[in-house]
């Protein structure tokens, strides 16, 4: 089995440098239309993590992958992959079918750790993100730019931290997921208003 890497995630609004940063605009990237058009398409809470997949064969993890590096599991450096690994299997959630399957890996060591875990954790984005990690309301609410933005902006609840007793915690941004496999992002950090602060 050919081992893939993460795509790299684009943005459904076109971005321009504004005040010296790279920020949406209102105009939608044509290629991005089925984020606003397609009732299937799901939100999820973009997790600020590391990238970790697995390969699973006969129902065994048989490899690790952080982007397109090999992991192994005896190696200096990488012991904080393993132990998430371990702890999200003791939870359950590498319970997958026998394929590549990628997740995200936070905790202690981690990107400064954004969600205050004591224990590093791996969470995959086609069981646990989709399941626990949702936006119900997505597709309630207009899909245009401005409430988009205000959304971000005031009332983007931080449903991982929510999850872990902080409903006031980190939240990045969203994940935006169709059936057929097409993904696009987007993050506070892209809108104007992130930085006027």
């Amino acid at each position: 089995m050919k081992v893939r890497d993460m795509p790299k995630l684009k943005t459904p609004f076109v971005r321009k440098m504004k005040n010296n940063h790279y920020v949406v605009t209102p105009e939608i990237d044509p290629d991005f239309k089925w984020v606003f058009e397609d009732d299937k398409v799901m939100a999820i809470e973009k997790i600020d993590g590391t990238n970790v997949s697995i390969v699973i064969k006969d129902g065994e993890i048989v490899s690790i992958w952080n982007r397109k590096n090999h992991i192994p599991i005896f190696s200096k450096g990488n012991s904080v992959i393993i132990k998430g690994l371990l702890n999200s299997y003791d939870r359950g959630y590498c319970n997958l079918s026998d394929g590549q399957h990628f997740g995200e890996l936070v905790g202690e060591r981690i990107n400064d750790n954004l969600y205050n875990l004591k224990e590093p954790r791996w969470l995959p984005f086609e069981t646990f993100c989709r399941k626990h990690l949702r936006y119900k309301s997505w597709g309630k609410y207009p899909k245009d730019f401005e409430t988009i933005s205000k959304w971000f902006k005031d009332d983007l609840i931080p449903l991982f931290s929510s999850m872990l007793g902080n409903r006031k915690g980190y939240v990045e941004g969203i994940v935006f997921t169709h059936p057929d496999g097409r993904m696009a992002k987007l993050r506070r950090d892209m809108f104007e208003w992130f930085y006027e602060k």
